[in-house]
Order: structure tokens, then C-alpha cells, then sequence
């Protein structure tokens, strides 16, 4: 099978900085599990008198932003990239606030449709000092019907003729349940479009091949890979391309916290990530600098460098911040710096 993705061999590397810029002129598709992230920040004085050992935090301050699917959305936009968005939510106040927050985002066309009596997915992080206490989940998990699946797949249609790139980012909620993956990757190749597709975190076999024919997977070590091969090293990036045939798929970008792979049909390229510590969310921005990158034609090595670059940011804020354009060339700068004075 064909996988068209934006950049090939013969294509000459641009400079590191002018490919940074190029970012902000990606236009994406993002279809997929939208939720929404509540951080409830506090105080710990005491502990509970009624179960010994058990904190009582004291709220202070909450914070509501864009997960899941809509936390690729609010990554690309930091980029500056233009995106359209499709996912579905309840009818409930939680998707009616995750919908103002996509909405109010710069450079993005939503389309969150409603799905009566849907339960729409809520993380909730309690946190004391900066240090998570507990996280509480209310979610549903089951597919979305047959008749709502075929109306995001019309809109999705209509939405891949006016971007450059489509991502499926998979939480496991429902939206690209029963097939609609592939129904998805089936259309953005009439289309002409590629496909850079996040499988759930945890992912299967079966979950994998679900993402048969993209033009690029996102994997994490979590996910349905051998965990004694570590990325960034030749044995990763021997292994990425051992899936990248298995799942006849265009390219693996296999990630963890010690590095990064990636293997296309052109090659195979590694990062190194001494000390990096990606968090639960870390998959996002690694999806978002991916999908920018190769949707502008930055060809797959410096594409791995930029998104190697990010995931390093994004351990170093807290874990809530957006990685932009001038995050990535201070980066840039001080890698340079770096690698000069290693030469020196």
C-alpha cells in the first residue's frame, strides 16, 4: 500500500528555524476522544479523622481545560496551527463547558456534536503542592451509534478537502469505535490526505491493526511493543520498523522517557532524551509536533528532532503549558549551543 507522507528523500532539509516557522501554516483534521481535564489545586493541613492516613485537601483553585482529542487541538493551535475538529460529547454541563473552552480557542473550527444521554468524559486531578492526591474519572466507553458515526464521517470528508493532514487521537471513549478508523483512513486516502493516527494508550494488537493502512503511528512503551527494546537506540528504531511492516503502515514513532524512534520506509532516525520524564498527556504533544511537522513537508529526521525538542519542554513546564514556536527555537538555540560545545 501507498503511504503518501509530506516529505520524502529528495526533499532538501530546511533550516532548523525556518521549519519552526513553518508550523504556524499547518492545516490539520483532528478526529477523535474529547474530555475534559479539571485540576482542583489545594491545601493539606490535616488528615481525615475518620479514615486514618486519608488527606483532607482544601480547595483553593480550579483549572478546566481541553483533554484528550481536544488536548491535540489546543497543542496544534499553540503552534499556531489551523485546525478543524470533530468529536462527540454529552448533553450534559461538563460538554457544554468543553465545548466553550475548544470553541474559544484561536484558529479552530469545532464541530462537537451531541449525543443525547451521553455521558461526557471528566478527569478530575486533586492536587496539593503541585503533587497529585487522586484523579476521579466519569466516563462512558461505549461506541457512539452507527447514525452518528456516518455523520462525522461526512463531515470529516468535507474537512479533509480544506487540511493538509488528518489525526486520529484514540482515548478508548468511543468515538472511532466499531471500524470508524478505518473508515476514516479509508477516506483520507481517496482524499489524497495523510494520517497520523494515537491508538489508546495500552494498546493491543487488535488495537493496532484497527490503524492498518495510516501513514504514521504514535506509540508509547505502554502500548503493544516489546518492552526490552528502549527508543532512541538502533534496537528501538530496528524495532519501530519491524511494526511499521507488521501494521502496513507508513511510519512507527515509538516513544518513551529515555527517547525517541522513528521508522519510515526511507529510514530510521532516533532521539536520545537523558533525564526527560513525559507524563500522562506527554502523547499529545508528541502527536501535535508529529502531525505539524509532516503536514508543512519537514522531512522525518528534523521532524524528530523538533518533536524530541518539544517533549523536553513540556517536562521541564508543568505539564498544563503549550509548547509554541519560541519555546522551540530557544531549544534550538541551546541545542546548538550544546552540541558546539561538545565539538569544542
Amino acid at each position: 500500500m501507498n503511504h503518501p507522507l509530506p516529505a520524502g528523500p529528495g526533499q532538501p532539509a530546511p533550516d532548523p528555524a525556518e521549519a519552526v516557522a513553518r508550523l504556524a501554516h499547518a492545516s490539520v483534521l483532528v478526529v477523535g476522544d474529547a474530555m475534559l481535564d479539571r485540576y482542583v489545586h489545594g491545601t493539606v493541613t490535616r488528615m481525615s479523622p475518620e479514615v486514618p492516613g486519608t488527606p483532607i485537601l482544601t480547595e483553593e483553585r480550579e483549572l478546566a481545560l481541553p483533554g484528550g482529542a481536544a488536548n491535540v487541538v489546543r497543542y496544534l493551535t499553540g503552534l499556531g496551527a489551523a485546525v478543524a475538529f470533530i468529536s462527540v460529547v454529552g448533553d450534559d454541563p461538563s460538554g457544554s463547558d468543553l465545548t466553550g473552552l475548544v470553541g474559544g480557542q484561536p484558529n479552530v473550527e469545532p464541530w462537537l456534536l451531541v449525543e443525547g444521554g451521553r455521558t461526557t468524559t471528566v478527569k478530575t486531578r486533586y492536587l496539593a503542592a503541585g503533587r497529585h492526591l487522586l484523579r476521579a474519572d466519569r466516563e462512558q466507553t461505549t461506541p457512539i451509534p452507527e447514525r452518528l458515526a456516518e455523520r462525522v464521517l461526512r463531515i470529516a470528508r468535507d474537512a479533509m478537502a480544506a487540511t493538509s493532514l488528518t489525526v486520529l487521537s484514540d482515548y478508548g471513549k468511543g468515538v472511532l469505535g466499531n471500524g470508524l478508523a478505518a473508515r476514516l483512513i479509508a477516506a483520507a486516502r481517496e482524499t489524497g490526505r495523510p494520517v497520523v493516527a494515537a491508538p489508546p494508550r495500552g494498546a493491543g494488537a487488535d488495537d493496532l491493526a484497527a490503524y492498518a493502512g495510516a501513514d504514521a503511528l504514535v506509540l508509547c512503551r505502554a502500548d503493544a511493543v516489546d518492552p526490552a527494546v528502549p527508543p532512541g537506540t538502533a534496537a528501538g528504531a530496528a524495532h519501530a520498523a519491524a511494526l511499521r511492516t507488521a501494521y502496513d503502515v507508513g511510519a512507527v514513532l515509538l516513544a518513551d522517557a529515555a527517547g525517541l524512534s522513528l521508522a519510515t520506509a526511507e529510514g530510521g532516525w532516533t532521539v536520545t532524551r537523558p533525564g526527560g520524564h513525559p507524563g500522562e498527556t506527554a502523547v499529545d504533544p508528541m502527536v501535535a509536533l508529529l502531525a505539524a511537522a509532516l503536514a508543512v513537508r519537514i522531512e522525518p529526521a528534523l521532524a524528530l528532532r523538533l518533536v524530541g525538542l518539544g517533549m523536553d519542554i513540556v517536562a521541564a513546564k508543568d505539564g498544563m503549558a503549550v509548547v509554541r514556536a519560541e519555546d522551540l527555537l530557544a531549544a534550538l538555540a541551546a541545542s546548538g549551543a550544546a552540541m558546539a560545545a561538545d565539538a569544542g
